[in-house]
C-alpha cells in the first residue's frame, strides 16, 4: 500500500517537474487553474553557453570564504544544484536521484567531475552544510569522493547573482518560511560556462554521463561517448539524449560515399589487372 509519504513524494516531483518545464514546453502547457502567487515566478531561464560569476564568494563546508573560482578550472565539469538545507521534501528528491545516478557511474566526484549544492537560504550555516555533506558521502561511499563534493552558503547578494547567472527562478513564502524552487542540475564547463540542464528528481545515469561529457569539453569521457555525442542532442522535453536525424543523414552519406569509393577502387583494379592480362597473351 502506497502510503501518503510516498503520495507526497511523488506529488512533490510531478510540481517540480511542471515548474522546471523548458521554455518550448512551458509555453504549450495548458493548465485549468493559475498557480498560486508564490510560485508564479518559479523556474528555469536556460542560459546555455554563458558564464557564470566566477568571482562571487561563498563559504565551503569548513566555513572558508572562498570565489567559486576555487572550484573551477581543474580541467572538470561541474554540477550545480541550488537548493537550501532545511528543505523538507524537494532538495533531498534532487539529491537522492542524483547521487543514485552517480552510484551507477565509474567516475568519481573528485577525479573526473565537481559536484556543488549552493544554498539558496542566506540563514543556512557551514555547520548545516558540513552535516548535508557527510550525510549524502555515506550513500556515496567512493574514496576521495569528499574532495569533490562541496555543500556551500552564502549571502543574499551572491545567491541572487549566482542564480540569474543560471536562470533559477525561486521565491520565499514567507508563511511557510520555506522557498518555492523548481528541481533542476545544471551541467558547467571547466572553466564556467553552462552547457546543459537536466530536469526533474530521477537522472538517467547515461543521460548524467553525456551531459557530462559534452561539458568537460573533451577531458573526459570514451571514443564511444564523444562519438554518440555527435550523433544524439539533449531533449530537455523528453529528459534525455536521442538520435540526431542529421546527424545520422551526415553519417549515412559518409558512409555511402566511401562505400562507393571502395567500387571504384575495386573496378579499377580488376581492370588494370584484366589489362595486364591482354597484354601477356598479346606477346
Amino acid at each position: 500500500m502506497i502510503t501518503r509519504f510516498r503520495w507526497a513524494r511523488v506529488g512533490a516531483g510531478l510540481l517540480a517537474v511542471l515548474l522546471t518545464l523548458p521554455p518550448a514546453a512551458a509555453a504549450a502547457a495548458e493548465r485549468a487553474e493559475p498557480l498560486p502567487d508564490a510560485l508564479e515566478n518559479v523556474g528555469v531561464d536556460e542560459h546555455r553557453g554563458e558564464m557564470i560569476p566566477l568571482e562571487l564568494t561563498f563559504r565551503d563546508e569548513a566555513g572558508e570564504t572562498r570565489p567559486l573560482a576555487a572550484w573551477f578550472g581543474h580541467e572538470r565539469p561541474v554540477m550545480l544544484v541550488l537548493g537550501y538545507y532545511r528543505c523538507p521534501m524537494l532538495c533531498p528528491l534532487v539529491l537522492h536521484g542524483l547521487f543514485d545516478a552517480l552510484g551507477d557511474l565509474e567516475w568519481t566526484a573528485g577525479e573526473q567531475f565537481e559536484l556543488l549544492y549552493v544554498s539558496i537560504d542566506p540563514t543556512d550555516t557551514p555547520r548545516a552544510a558540513e552535516r548535508m555533506k557527510a550525510s549524502y558521502l555515506r550513500s556515496y561511499p567512493r574514496p576521495g569522493a569528499e574532495a569533490g563534493v562541496h555543500f556551500l552558503t552564502g549571502e543574499r547578494e551572491a545567491i541572487d547573482a549566482l542564480a540569474d547567472a543560471v536562470g533559477f527562478r525561486y521565491a520565499y513564502v514567507a508563511d511557510r518560511n520555506e522557498y518555492a524552487h523548481g528541481a533542476v542540475v545544471m551541467l558547467l564547463t571547466p572553466n564556467g560556462r553552462i552547457s546543459q540542464y537536466l530536469y526533474g528528481v530521477s537522472f538517467d545515469p547515461q543521460t548524467v554521463r553525456l551531459a557530462l561529457v559534452e561539458a568537460s569539453e573533451g577531458n573526459i569521457g570514451s571514443a564511444l561517448d564523444h562519438f554518440l555525442l555527435t550523433c544524439f542532442h539533449y531533449d530537455s522535453e523528453a529528459g534525455r539524449y536521442i538520435p540526431s536525424v542529421m546527424a545520422f543523414v551526415r553519417l549515412g552519406g559518409i558512409v555511402t560515399v566511401g562505400l562507393i569509393g571502395v567500387f571504384l577502387v575495386v573496378l579499377w583494379r580488376r581492370d588494370r589487372g584484366r589489362g595486364g592480362d591482354r597484354s601477356g597473351a598479346a606477346q
